[in-house]
């Protein structure tokens, strides 16, 4: 019996990618879009071109993070149609890049929007019956730039990364007891096989950025042309996709509550290893060892 995925932003970049190969291993997958009849109708029919050709199971299915009733639909769709949701992928997000200060407050409201409420509104939508099952997998699409180096230009990017890490680790220990066990997957910066630089926001305070611009003038150009140059020759983005469905395909009990794919090892493997390793050594000081590993 195969396992039933469901995952958000899964119209291009690591959640495409993902999709087609936890579908390739066998998975019924849902591969989460939004605006399957206007700007992602190409990629939705690709998804379903793809499935003709390669025999799996991968959906379309309608899905915007930042719409409760796109939500409910969707998770609704796939119970209705499968009885079950085993896996729900977090992946949806979107990046921006300019200095902090020429974002408006609604700019930034926005991204979290997508980032980290988008995750909250999916969680609320399933994790009901995930609980009444007493079973379930969380894969949450975290980034290295939460923890690593950090670069200027993309703070707003960068803290709505480090709110979802930060809500998907306190999930982790409030439904351990429910049998639902969480996977946060790092990626480290991809600069080839993703569209995240080529479709990322910019600040609509224009004013600000050029006056930002006489003391860090082509800073993003340069910044740009570094990451490319420390970035190793043979990256390859699908090693993210492929990191998802080894999670997948673990038993439940033994998946790692954490892997990195940073290619350029900006460091936050590091610094996460020390977070999570204080956050492990607390619960147990506490006595909530127990919320380190789901319930069978």
């Amino acid at each position: 019996m195969s396992t039933v995925i469901l995952i958000s932003g899964a119209s291009s970049g690591f959640g495409n990618l993902s999709a087609r190969e936890l579908a390739d291993a066998g998975h019924t997958v849902y591969a989460g879009m939004r605006d399957l009849a206007g700007r992602n109708r190409d990629n939705a029919e690709q998804a379903t071109a793809y499935a003709s050709e390669h025999s799996v199971t991968l959906l379309p299915i309608e899905l915007d993070v930042a719409s409760e009733d796109s939500v409910r639909a969707a998770v609704d769709r796939v119970y209705r149609e499968q009885g079950r949701l085993d896996v729900l992928v977090h992946n949806a997000g979107h990046m921006v890049t300019g200095p902090a200060e020429a974002f408006t407050p609604d700019q930034m409201a926005a991204l979290y929007d997508t980032n980290v409420l988008g995750a909250q509104r999916l969680n609320r939508a399933a994790l009901p019956r995930m609980r009444a099952a007493g079973d379930g997998l969380l894969v949450w699409v975290s980034s290295s730039s939460s923890r690593g180096g950090t670069p200027p230009y993309l703070a707003p990017y960068f803290a709505a990364k480090a709110g979802m890490d930060a809500l998907a680790v306190s999930y982790a220990g409030e439904l351990a007891r429910w049998g639902i066990e969480t996977s946060i997957i790092v990626p480290g910066s991809f600069t080839r096989g993703t569209n995240h630089y080529a479709h990322s926001g910019s600040p609509s305070d224009t004013q600000v950025v050029a006056e930002y611009e006489t003391r860090y003038a082509g800073l993003l150009d340069r910044l740009a042309v570094t990451m490319q140059e420390i970035e190793p020759p043979d990256a390859d983005v699908t090693e993210v996709a492929k990191a998802i469905v080894d999670v997948v395909n673990t038993e439940k009990g033994r998946r790692p509550y954490r892997v990195h794919i940073d290619p350029s090892d900006d460091g936050a493997s590091v610094v996460f290893a020390v977070g999570d390793r204080v956050r492990a050594e607390f619960l147990r000081r506490v006595g909530l060892e127990d919320l380190l590993h789901p319930v069978g």
